[in-house]
């Protein structure tokens, strides 16, 4: 054999082994990737349910995706997302409120969802305010918890809903304590004194509260074209409370039923636009449950309830016109119902650790994907006592009665503490991430996207974390872009212009095809300078856009062939 043959087959050889390592790493490591592969597409944990959902997920991708209008730039979406839902007007003590308030705003929320019912506040008759049981105003306990909320800096969200029984001929009759007024300007009326109330200290009202099922619309068929005309009486009103307030749609109720006293929530928002609701409403309320998956479940159809199925509500909204108007989760969150509980698991099941995870991943994924998502409220808070431990929807609890912090507590309060980053999407001037130090001034502009942006004199910085490959900075008025630009702690040599979706504003291209991931942007302004927002994109190869079909499908397949072979052995 010659040396030239030697050479060659030495280099067969070592290739050969090479690869033959290799193959032998990815056979050793391929159950868990495949199965955190599939985790990561269904949002299931049991292994038959995995392969089931991989095969509903790749006969899904058939159809077009939802048109979520991710560019479109919109009012009250680039808040900080961490709320949670309280039910302090429970609370007998003020002493628990206040320690309630305290323990929520240390953890980094920053909203709470608080019901203001309406038999309890407006009890005996129309117009009369006074509790006549303990002989107080009925404001007391309100004003108490708006007081307190205003101190620990933290936004109410004023749930309207819960009519007295005077509102109604058949009063409080079984199965009718929660459906709406005879008269819908009786509400209007409420809804005007609440808000006449707080006005200042109360930006934001939820008008009523899932009208698509049974109890909340009463022993009756549910109406998307009623819940219409007590949402257009309300938003009116409420305005002429106060201009300024925040009117949001009641948050539908996750279901696929078609009536009559359970409506499929994307059902009765369709109805809802017919009906004239488009412009009755700044912010569409949505339950967001991931109910019997995770939140990475990522099969989205009409027949799913699943964390997934906002995407659809947000749809229905970009065709009918509201592109510009955000959804807000009234309620998210996962069920820890005990193994030994008696009941029914009728929100689905997983454990507390799993439950933690869970909540995370739900607002990360939001924050990462869903630019039209602004505040999620977690369900919920904690209850006033444990009388309820019987019903399965105790067990959404943050906190238990003893103040005992499940690990949902600790997982959303690291998150929530968290530095904020800028996703995708096409955000405003206002986000709650972007930092700003030195002479900035909001100003009223014609040029602007809502009519106001930020403008900076020479001095003035502008920093901000986000998560992407593309970053602009969307400069609509005619001016000079001079400015030092750090990136990743580098100064940027080149920049370039381009023009903003949707709106056609003139950008400032600061850097594009990043590595996709997270970085820093730091901007020193040398002179005068306006700023009307900021797009962050996320760009891959088209062969990584293919990759994770793939590597669904081989996994797929691979586990069906596995569980066929030992169902045959």
């Amino acid at each position: 054999m010659t040396d030239p043959t030697r050479s060659r087959l030495a280099r067969v050889l070592t290739v050969a082994v090479v690869l033959l390592l290799c193959v032998s790493a990815i056979l050793w490591n391929a159950p868990l990737r495949i199965r955190q592969a599939m985790a990561a597409v269904t949002g299931e944990e049991d292994l038959w349910q995995q392969v089931r959902g991989m095969g509903a997920w790749l006969l899904l991708q058939a159809k077009p995706a939802p048109g979520t209008a991710p560019f479109t730039p919109m009012r009250h979406a680039g808040l900080s997302p961490y709320g949670i839902n309280t039910f302090l007007e429970q609370e007998a003590d003020p002493e628990v409120v206040e320690h309630s308030l305290s323990l929520i705003a240390s953890s980094g929320f920053g909203w709470i969802r608080q019901e203001f019912p309406w038999e309890d506040i407006e009890i005996a008759g129309k117009g009369d305010f006074w509790d006549h049981r303990w002989n107080q105003s009925a404001w007391t306990k309100y004003d108490r918890i708006v007081e307190l909320a205003n101190k620990h800096n933290i936004e109410i969200i004023a749930r309207l809903d819960n009519p007295p029984a005077w509102s109604r001929a058949v009063g409080n009759a079984p199965g009718w304590t929660m459906a709406p007024p005879d008269d819908p300007d009786d509400y209007g009326d409420f809804v005007y004194a609440v808000v006449s109330r707080y006005r200042g200290r109360v930006r934001y009202y939820q008008i009523w509260n899932e009208p698509n099922i049974y109890p909340e619309w009463g022993d009756q068929a549910v109406s998307p074209e009623a819940y219409t005309q007590l949402l257009q009486v309300a938003y009116r009103r409420a305005k002429e409370a106060d201009p300024d307030c925040v009117v949001i749609a009641a948050g539908l109720a996750q279901t696929t039923e078609n009536g009559p006293r359970n409506l499929s929530d994307l059902v009765f928002l369709e109805r809802m636009y017919a009906a004239g609701a488009r412009g009755s409403f700044d912010v569409m309320g949505a339950m967001v449950y991931g109910l019997w998956t995770g939140p990475l479940d990522r099969r989205t159809s009409a027949d799913r309830t699943n964390f997934s199925r906002a995407q659809l509500l947000r749809a229905i909204m970009v065709a009918n016109g509201d592109a510009d108007v955000p959804i807000w989760a009234t309620e998210v969150g996962w069920n820890a119902l005990p193994e030994d509980f008696a009941g029914r698991a009728t929100y689905g099941r997983v454990s507390e650790e799993r439950q933690a995870l869970y909540a995370v991943q739900a607002y990360e994924r939001a924050s990462c994907q869903w630019p039209w998502m602004g505040v999620m409220n977690y369900w919920f808070f904690r209850r006033p006592s444990e009388a309820e431990r019987d019903q399965a929807w105790y067990y959404f609890r943050m906190v238990e009665p003893d103040w005992r912090e499940l690990p949902v507590h600790a997982a959303l309060q690291e998150l929530a503490l968290r530095e904020p980053l800028v996703h995708l999407g096409y955000h405003q001037e206002d986000h709650y991430a972007l930092r700003y130090a030195g002479p900035w001034q909001a100003a009223p502009s014609e040029r602007a996207t809502f009519g106001e942006l930020r403008r900076a004199e020479p001095g003035a910085e502008l920093s901000l974390r986000f998560y992407g490959t593309d970053v602009e900075l969307v400069v609509p008025e005619e001016q000079q872009r001079n400015a030092l630009v750090y990136l990743d702690g580098r100064l940027v040599r080149r920049t370039g212009t381009g023009t903003a979706p949707v709106t056609g504003a003139t950008t400032w291209r600061i850097a594009s095809r990043l590595t996709d991931g997270e970085h820093r942007l730091r901007l020193i302004v040398q002179q005068p300078l306006t700023l009307d927002g900021v797009i962050i994109r996320r760009r891959s190869p088209w062969p990584a856009r293919l990759l994770p079909m793939a590597v669904a499908a081989l996994a797929g397949l691979g586990c069906t062939g596995l569980l066929r072979r030992r169902s045959s052995s």
